[in-house]
């Protein structure tokens, strides 16, 4: 009996509080400067990150986050365009609303979406996954997080032969604007060995989103991708949260014990996001404009990719390839300096080699990466230091037999490069429909080069 009494008691409480308004905390926009909104009246409540709600003077509503405090006044920044927001506009604090996360589904395999988690495709809602993940995590234990995995076949003979990756790697492509950057994207998402694809475009031109899905990425690389756009055009802090949420996305798979391929494009225009915010929020320009926030929160996002720690499902791996959009072709520009300092290595794609119509356009001799010794036989690292050997020495002597100042038969091992380079430069050239494996691109250098085939054990 008392205990049916008691039952009843806590369903009459609790009907009881159903009734009651849900508390809203408002404040008020006092001031609008560039790209940030002041706000008093909530900042006790609220911390760094925190999403409110901005009331337009047409009664609509746009998202927006908290980004720095001066002087007891909030800075926030719009998820979308600030018009209609002026002083004495409501600014509400979502407390019942989770914050910075992404309810990560299997069932986004396939789809289009935008940094926030909306579809993007038009092909209706997204599922929601039964665990929200927060887009702002610590990356792995770097004494607990598992070794890189065997090496792994991108599906591009010129990487697989002279730059092998590993599961779990981080690779850097460094390029001018033009050089093919996407393309090689795209040809990693249609061939490369892996279980998803997650694809992030920061700041990419409006125009071509549409053009690189269906005619680069195809109906067969967006089958196993999810692909997260935020445009040229849109605020700095939808481009920022690009990278972020493509990073939770894989770390959704990676979780599950899956081999995740993590392709962005591009790091620098995450990085020029960056400093758009902080100089916006009052942070001092440092090198060439960029705050110092903004190299302390790069390596934040990029040691988030690599191996997992292991889980029921097994070791789960991101094996990120990003890009770098460097300046006037200038490699040591601040951005393209710090990311190939905290990579695993770094492939530079060369104007020049593109301008000759040999694509994908990648310098062998200035590309690298440091897992090679680890995951490639003896033979076949024999193999790459002697084709490397001779693409050097047939840059060196190209202009001499150009001229006719070289005399075949003059130097032995110049006439070995004159005969082969050519033949390397033609196997590294290769379609962006054709797919190639690490075996096959070994298979052909060996060949070209006049090595036995190692018998198979």
């Amino acid at each position: 009996m008392k205990t049916s009494s008691f039952k009843a008691r806590l369903s009459a409480a609790i009907a009881a509080l159903g009734e009651f308004e849900p508390i809203q905390l408002e404040g008020r926009i006092v001031g609008v400067s560039g790209l940030t909104v002041e706000v008093v009246g909530l900042s006790n409540q609220l911390a760094v990150g925190d999403r409110i709600d901005l009331q337009t003077r047409s009664g609509q509503s746009t998202v927006a986050e908290i980004v720095g405090f001066r002087g007891g006044i909030a800075q926030a920044m719009a998820y979308s365009s600030a018009e209609g927001i002026g002083p004495g506009s409501v600014a509400r604090a979502r407390l019942n609303a989770p914050g910075n996360v992404l309810a990560v589904d299997d069932g986004w395999i396939g789809r289009v979406i935008d940094p926030l988690g909306h579809p993007a495709d038009g092909r209706g809602a997204l599922p929601r996954g039964p665990r929200p993940l927060p887009v702002r995590r610590a990356p792995p234990s770097a004494t607990q997080r598992a070794r890189m995995g065997p090496r792994t076949d991108l599906g591009v003979r010129v990487l697989n032969a002279f730059a092998t990756c590993r599961k779990g790697q981080r690779m850097g492509l460094f390029a001018g604007s033009g050089v093919g950057k996407s393309t090689l994207l795209s040809m990693f998402a249609r061939h490369a060995d892996c279980d998803v694809v997650v694809l992030a475009l920061v700041g990419e031109r409006g125009r071509e989103v549409r053009e690189f899905l269906e005619d680069d990425l195809g109906a067969a690389g967006l089958a196993r991708s999810v692909v997260v756009v935020a445009t040229s055009d849109s605020p700095p802090l939808m481009r920022r949260e690009a990278a972020y949420a493509a990073m939770t996305v894989a770390e959704h798979f990676r979780d599950q014990g899956k081999n995740v391929l993590m392709l962005m494009d591009s790091v620098t225009r995450f990085c020029l996001a960056l400093r758009e915010i902080g100089l916006s929020t009052g942070q001092p320009p440092a090198t060439r404009g960029y705050p110092p926030s903004v190299f302390s929160e790069l390596p934040g996002l990029l040691e988030r990719a690599g191996p997992g720690y292991d889980s029921p499902g097994g070791i789960g791996y991101i094996t990120a390839l990003f890009t770098v959009l460097v300046e006037g072709d200038d490699h040591n520009e601040p951005v393209a300096d710090a990311v190939r300092g905290i990579l695993d290595g770094h492939v530079i794609l060369d104007r020049r080699i593109g301008e000759m119509g040999r694509y994908p356009a990648v310098d062998v001799l200035r590309s690298l990466s440091r897992a090679v010794p680890g995951c490639n036989s003896a033979e076949e690292n024999a193999l790459t230091r002697q084709a490397r050997a001779l693409l050097g020495l047939h840059g060196e002597v190209a202009d001499l037999v150009r001229l006719g100042a070289y005399r075949p038969g003059s130097d032995a091992r110049v006439d070995e490069a004159i005969a082969l380079a050519p033949k390397i430069e033609a196997m590294l050239a290769q379609e962006r429909g054709e797919g190639a494996t690490i075996e096959g691109s070994f298979t052909q250098l060996r060949m070209i080069l006049g090595e036995p085939a190692t018998p198979a054990t």
